[in-house]
């Protein structure tokens, strides 16, 4: 049974409930294995009869509360932990595709995610089709194919700061009976919740807002719950028996959550990207003041893009709730009290502006890293995004010019006062 409590009553609480005598915080269980004396028993384990710890590549203690906590936050099923989000955003793909298959997705995600679709996924004979982040239904539609597994989208793209067209991208999905995705990294569970507006599937870099302060790399991904695998022809892997766990089939045997049982047993057994219980520990603290910091991070970046907005050496502000801002309408349709901490803007002098704005920070730190406490800013066409040729920098929403900044939770006028000496010195 979903969580009902308030968003910031679960920022604290869930994931974790002691029972007397025990810890009152989630220890770190810092051991690879789990003793029994009961063959029996331990072999029920590995057969999925029975649920518990038998290895800390397939589960842990510490990692459970922090998988129970951004699954009630999401107001997801549940949640499997993974080494990094990128490892979270291949266990989307993988766990339904493979040799063959094919994706849509938003064409403003990530730069390291549009690398291992149109790149990584490529050599492991998935196709994956690109489009518009605001792209219609029937848009979507057009683009679905037999052999279509997965749509993919991103809340808030990064650094493209594009606002995925929810209703579009889930009406598509529903239609074709094809798992809908979505990176919600940005917006956070406090920002927006993608499972209610038609999602199926969460996915987060924890190494982000989550964690919060750059101390764990991390990705999480979670269950909806809401999509019926059972009878889709396009899903044989949730359907057919799995002869490695003796002719068990997924979609029948564990309904609402099979989609992360498999994601667990099958890939995280396999291809071993498990989180951490030292990360899990940081990330599950991180998260008890999410609630916190978003409202924080969020209002400094609007009154950071007001100001850059209104400054003569700054050419173009992206920020979903900046006046005028072209993804305004989509961000009050499903983002509510903030977009995150992460903005984009362009210096007016070009590449070489950009560089010398960034050299004459003093406060702000160029970090290859957002949405840490600390405010950040970076050039992606010459880092994060420099893999991507000319065409595919524009069509990710990258510009020569454009600096990507993250507002940490400094006081304003102390983040504004660096921002306004080193465009100063352009």
């Amino acid at each position: 049974m979903k969580d009902s409590r308030k968003l910031d009553t679960l920022c604290v609480q869930a994931g974790y409930n002691p029972k007397p005598g025990e810890p009152r915080v989630p220890p770190v269980v810092q051991s690879t294995t789990y003793f029994y004396d009961d063959p029996s028993q331990l072999g029920n384990l590995f057969d999925l009869k029975e649920s518990g710890f038998f290895y800390s590549r397939i589960g842990n203690p510490t990692n459970d509360a922090l998988e129970q906590k951004v699954a009630a936050l999401e107001g997801g099923a549940a949640a499997l932990s993974l080494s990094s989000g990128q490892a979270a955003s291949t266990f989307a793909v993988l766990n339904v595709c493979g040799a063959g298959d094919h994706v849509i997705s938003s064409q403003a995600v990530y730069g390291g995610t549009f690398n291992l679709f149109a790149v990584t996924l490529k050599k492991l004979g998935i196709d994956v089709t690109f489009l518009p982040a605001d792209a219609s239904e029937p848009e979507i539609s057009a683009a679905v194919r037999p052999n279509t597994k997965l749509i993919f989208g991103e809340t808030v793209a990064n650094p493209a700061i594009k606002v995925l067209d929810f209703e579009s991208y889930a009406a598509a999905a529903k239609k074709h009976g094809i798992l809908f995705a979505v990176d919600n990294t940005l917006a956070t569970p406090v920002h927006c919740r993608p499972l209610e507006h038609g999602a199926n599937v969460v996915v987060h870099s924890s190494t982000k807002y989550l964690d919060g302060h750059a101390r764990s790399v991390g990705g999480i991904l979670v269950d909806g719950g809401n999509f019926e695998f059972i009878g889709n022809p396009r899903y044989p892997g949730f359907n057919e028996p799995d002869e490695s766990y003796h002719g068990l089939v997924f979609g029948s045997a564990f309904g609402s959550v099979g989609y992360i049982v498999k994601a667990r047993v099958q890939l995280l057994r396999d291809l071993g990207s498990c989180m951490a219980p030292m990360n899990a520990f940081l990330t599950h603290m991180g998260a008890e003041t999410l609630h916190l910091r978003m409202e924080r991070t969020s209002g400094n970046a609007l009154r950071v893009a007001e100001y850059l907005a209104a400054h003569p050496k700054v050419s173009f502000v992206k920020y979903p709730f900046l006046k005028g801002d072209e993804n305004q309408a989509l961000a009050k349709k499903y983002l509510s009290g903030g977009a995150g901490g992460m903005l984009s803007f362009g210096v007016k002098s070009g590449r070489a502006g950009a560089e010398k704005f960034i050299k004459s920070l003093k406060l702000v730190a160029l970090v290859t890293h957002i949405a840490d406490i600390r405010s950040s800013v970076i050039h992606p066409a010459s880092t994060t995004h420099r893999q991507l040729s000319d065409a595919a920098l524009v069509s990710s929403g990258v510009s020569p010019e454009q600096v990507r900044f993250s507002a940490g939770i400094e006081h304003i006028d102390d983040i504004l006062a660096d921002l306004g000496q080193a465009l100063g010195q352009i």
